[in-house]
């Protein structure tokens, strides 16, 4: 027995990193896993199948989440093929441009905030619309980031729109607990993806980023699936709009030695 058996989840950007990490952590579980991707079919469908050869249920659509249309297409093609899904991990995201904002175009801004967070926006509302309409609970988990809080230099799109993220969970988690769809969001300091491309390859630079972490190391994304998991899980009932930080200490380094 896993802790989601008879679950359906949608895990938007689950073609790589956390989003790959937690779909196939959600059907370890026993859940059904509907994967979005972008721009690499061939990294979503090997997701796909390590799913199935598992034993899980999954399948791949591709869509961009900042396309309202898109994202209706994906639901519908999901609850055809799935069922209605009542688990939605928001993992889709760009990372932040370096640029800072005096230099920014407006083109990236809105590159950026239409993917990570008004994405968020339409696949959450799809989502709850399914839900409301059947009348069942559910789970969604946003992955924000702790630079919602912790901002850096040139991330002010990518900041933004965590910020943003947050936000979004907290007034869904006011809004969807009397239908009991929780609502929270996970907040990862520095994990080891290929968002984090530098850090995988240039072994210096990741000593040098692993002295600024109290725990010691940068984090691994299956240890951000395995939060997820117990976020879409019965055992999180009781937790909504939480902003849930993982990152082995990092943000409470932020004022030392200053």
């Amino acid at each position: 027995m896993g802790l989601l058996d008879g679950r359906i989840a949608l895990v938007t950007g689950g073609e790589s990193g956390i989003g790959a990490a937690s779909a196939k952590a959600l059907a370890a579980e026993g859940a059904a896993v509907a994967i979005t991707f972008y721009a690499d079919a061939q990294a979503a469908g090997a997701v796909r199948d390590a799913i199935q050869a598992g034993g899980g249920k999954a399948m791949i659509f591709h869509a961009d989440v900042g396309d309202e249309a898109l994202v209706e297409a994906a639901f519908a093609a999901v609850t055809a093929e799935l069922g209605p899904p009542d688990i939605l991990i928001n993992s889709a995201g760009l990372n932040m441009s370096g640029v800072p904002v005096a230099d920014m175009s407006l083109a990236q801004w809105d590159r950026l905030i239409r993917t990570d967070l008004t994405g968020a926006f339409l696949t959450s509302r799809a989502f709850v619309r399914g839900l409301r309409d059947t009348r069942r609970p559910g789970r969604i988990v946003n992955i924000s980031s702790i630079h919602s809080t912790a901002v850096r230099y040139g991330g002010a799109d990518y900041c933004a729109a965590k910020a943003g993220l947050d936000s979004l969970t907290r007034t869904m988690a006011v809004e969807c607990g009397p239908m009991k769809i929780g609502v929270n969001a996970i907040a990862p300091g520095m994990i080891l993806t290929p968002m984090n491309l530098k850090a995988e390859t240039d072994p210096k630079f990741l000593d040098a980023a692993d002295d600024h972490i109290p725990w010691g190391r940068a984090g691994k994304a299956e240890e951000v699936a395995a939060l997820a998991v117990y976020l879409c899980s019965d055992k999180a009932d009781y937790i909504t709009g939480a902003i849930v930080t993982i990152d082995g200490g990092l943000t409470l380094e932020q004022a030392l030695g200053a």
